[in-house]
């Protein structure tokens, strides 16, 4: 039996976010087009070398991007929605940043989840034009490694069948059509690459975990039958993650020369199938099974013991020990995190850490014999010291958790009678605007606060200027005009880390950093041990806020779902209990938020929808679960206290439903990016609690108009009566500079007045 490693993918961050601050420094025209396409391309080779050095036997290529790699393969499709014929005379980067980011004379394109995690794509948007191929830029990085460095690389590309079904504009007759373009344009790549000497060309499918109705099956069927008639010479590998392959029978008879399957997230239904099924003979085996979503060590013995099941079940010829995704949902290295606890930092695995221990898992299974001496007991003695560690063994914690009621999780009053109750107190005009939290942090408030954590300024010094900064910011937004302020956020570094920096079972890393959206890098904190609250987060900055203005400044608390998915989450518990954990925690804060006089308290949930099961049939428990985490967080305060949340960038047209069950009085939700689709959703599944439009797109740089944000509002006001009916932006505005916050949220205020003005005439 011939077994190979590799990964499905690696991060392409960088160490040290160098990839980033390139992207970035071209942005801000600092440097040079030839001098940004030189930097990528060293990042790329040296990336891939460090690979090799890792111990790879393949390692892959076409995972490196310039923001977005669903983006990637629609600039290269020529799929180029009309809105950008505006452009004048563009750059193919140029045409290419416009898409992701937006430019002055045109919007971004629209972004959201990938799939369940923290990653946010491109979405490709097809208006039936006839597509070609502009370039080749996989075949361009499989020539480069193999000329500067002399690596016979494993070429990747999103696969057809998931390229069309997370793109949008088609109907059930153009996507027909939308294929049939397609197919000569992967075939067309394919040949080029196997002319060039590819051996494996890598099909990223993770849409075929999803459920697929018979329809769909031979859909995929005739789509991989076309490309092999047009590629017999390719070794193609359809390559899934995320869950385990539908119609596992069907599916791992593609003609196609290998088929991927994660043994990690779809374990049990994809080792189910294979003993049902078997696997065919003539085909390579991809085993994910190194988890590439999180960042704990492997129990290489289990590990092993799965790989001799699978083995056996499905006779294998040619396997490959891979990763369960790509690695770019992890950090790259732990080798430069110095702080952390011994027992904590021994049972990580990043990016780097989980290839090595591909390569010991490979060798094992080659030689029947490990590389290392001992890396079996090391790595059972390092999972059973955290297992015993005290921040695992909170008493009062897990008393709280298996002691809740169901009254624990339920408003005293229901939403109808809140509602009248909450106008009467809050006196709010209609239409009332605010913003999602934060506010832009500068390079001053960032430089400032790099000086505290350095002790280069006392806290007095650092709590004083983050005060003056508040209360700037609050005299802006009075200028402004918004009916409802928050206080900035200016003592956060980000939404999650900073209520785990002063809750109990949390850890922080210093430089592991991961992608979540074009240059945005967030640094998720670890959730290793039983989690507390122990004092009050977030009251001082609040209050202090609250006492500049006669109005309404909003408290301002992460969720607990959003806590746990946008965190490394400890594995030797259910997820659930972690998140009645954090819901418990929160709970305390909205109560000392309350008692201090806070009427508008908003506990946001972006990342509700990231823990969902692929397959809708699967989503039931998750839901119960976290919507409750939610309830037990929001649910114990008076009925004239007001419980907003926010939800953004996912598909909400599906997902009504889980949003009404959080019963929160107003959530805000993205509608400027998606292109009001929300809005048409909404005349199919009415909503009946209040409910924000996030009006303008806060991740483009560009200042809409008050026409454009007014178009948005009076397309609304068809599915949504006035009393429900609150205007913002579709998100927060942290990464936004100042000048071009202020003009859009302006322009946002001057909007919903002119709504006010045409109701009264009305």
């Amino acid at each position: 039996m011939n077994v190979t490693s590799t990964v499905i993918g690696y991060p392409y961050i960088g160490a040290k976010r160098e990839w980033k601050r390139t992207l970035e420094k071209f942005w801000k025209k600092e440097i040079s087009e030839e001098q940004f396409e030189s930097e990528l391309k060293s990042l790329r080779l040296a990336r891939l070398k460090h690979q090799q050095e890792l111990g790879l036997d393949y390692i892959t290529v076409g995972d490196f991007t310039k923001y977005d790699r669903m983006l990637d393969l629609a600039t290269t499709f020529n799929l180029i929605p009309s809105r950008y014929d505006v452009l004048k005379n563009p750059t193919s980067n140029e045409l290419y940043y416009a898409m992701a980011r937006g430019a002055n004379e045109v919007v971004a394109s629209e972004m959201t989840k990938w799939f369940n995690t923290n990653y946010h794509y491109i979405v490709p948007e097809y208006e039936g034009k006839t597509l070609s191929l502009n370039g080749n830029y996989i075949l361009d990085q499989f020539l480069e490694a193999k000329q500067e460095l002399g690596i016979l690389t494993k070429p990747t590309i999103i696969g057809p069948y998931t390229f069309v079904d997370l793109a949008k504009g088609y109907d059930e007759k153009t996507r027909a059509a939308f294929f049939l373009q397609l197919i000569p344009l992967y075939t067309q790549i394919v040949n080029e690459l196997v002319l060039a000497g590819a051996e494996w060309i890598q099909f990223e499918e993770p849409s075929l975990t999803k459920a697929l109705p018979e329809e769909e099956i031979l859909i995929i069927e005739e789509l991989y039958k076309q490309i092999k008639e047009e590629t017999p010479n390719a070794n193609i590998l359809v390559q899934t993650y995320f869950e385990a392959l539908t119609s596992f029978e069907r599916l791992t008879q593609l003609p196609v020369a290998g088929i991927g399957l994660d043994f990690v997230h779809g374990a049990k239904e994809n080792l189910k199938a294979l003993q049902k099924f078997g696997f065919p003979k003539n085909k390579t085996l991809s085993l994910g099974i190194i988890n590439g979503r999180d960042i704990w060590s492997a129990n290489l013995a289990e590990v092993v013991s799965t790989i001799r099941t699978v083995k056996q079940l499905g006779q294998v010829e040619d396997l490959w020990i891979s990763s369960s995704c790509s690695l770019q949902h992890v950090p790259v290295s732990k080798d430069v995190e110095k702080k952390l606890s011994l027992e904590l930092w021994d049972h990580l695995a990043f990016a780097d850490e989980k290839i090595r221990e591909i390569a010991h898992i490979t060798y094992f299974i080659k030689k029947g014999e490990w590389l290392k001496e001992g890396i079996v007991k090391q790595s059972l003695q390092v999972i059973e010291a955290l297992a015993t560690h005290p921040i695992r063994k909170n008493k009062d914690v897990l008393h709280a958790v298996n002691t809740l009621k169901a009254d624990d999780f339920t408003r005293d009053v229901p939403f109808a009678e809140r509602q009248q109750i909450q106008k009467e107190a809050l006196q709010l005009p209609d239409y009332p605007t605010t913003t999602i939290g934060s506010f832009p942090q500068s390079q001053t408030v960032k430089k400032t606060r790099a000086a505290w954590r350095k002790k280069e300024i006392t806290d007095a010094e650092y709590a004083q200027f983050v005060k003056e900064e508040t209360a700037r910011w609050i005299h802006i937004q009075e200028e402004i005009g918004l009916d409802v302020l928050v206080h900035g956020e200016f003592e956060r570094t980000d939404m999650v880390e900073y209520f785990g920096e002063h809750l109990t079972g949390f850890a922080f890393t210093e430089f592991a950093w991961v992608v979540s959206y074009g240059s945005r890098c967030v640094k998720p904190p670890i959730i290793y041990g039983d989690v507390e609250w122990t004092h009050e987060m977030t009251v001082k900055e609040v209050v202090e806020a609250q006492q500049l203005t006669n109005k309404y400044v909003k408290g301002m608390l992460t969720g607990p779902i959003t806590i746990l998915n946008w965190s490394f989450v400890r594995n030797d518990i259910p997820r659930q209990e972690v998140a009645y954990q954090l819901g418990l925690a929160l709970r305390k804060e909205v109560a000392a938020l309350e008692a201090a006089g806070i009427k508008i308290i908003q506990v946001d949930e972006p990342a509700l929808r990231e823990g969902l099961p692929l397959r809708k049939e699967n989503w039931k428990d998750y839901l119960t679960w976290a919507v409750n985490a939610f309830k037990l967080a929001t649910s114990g305060v008076a009925t004239d206290t007001q419980i907003h949340t926010h939800m953004c960038y996912c598909e909400f047209n599906n997902f009504i439903d889980p949003i009404r069950a959080l019963d929160a009085d107003v959530i805000s939700l993205e509608t400027s990016r998606s292109h009001g689709e929300l809005i048409h959703s909404l005349k199919v599944n009415p909503y009946e609690l209040g409910i924000g439009l996030g009006v303008y797109d806060i991740h483009s740089p560009r200042v809409p108009s008050i026409e454009e944000m007014s178009t948005i509002l009076k397309e609304s006001l068809a599915v949504i009566p006035k009393e429900q009916f609150w205007v913002n932006p579709d998100c927060g505005l942290k990464t936004r500079q100042e000048p071009e916050t202020v003009a859009a949220l302006k322009n946002m205020v001057a909007a919903a007045k002119q709504l006010r003005q045409q109701t009264v005439l009305i």
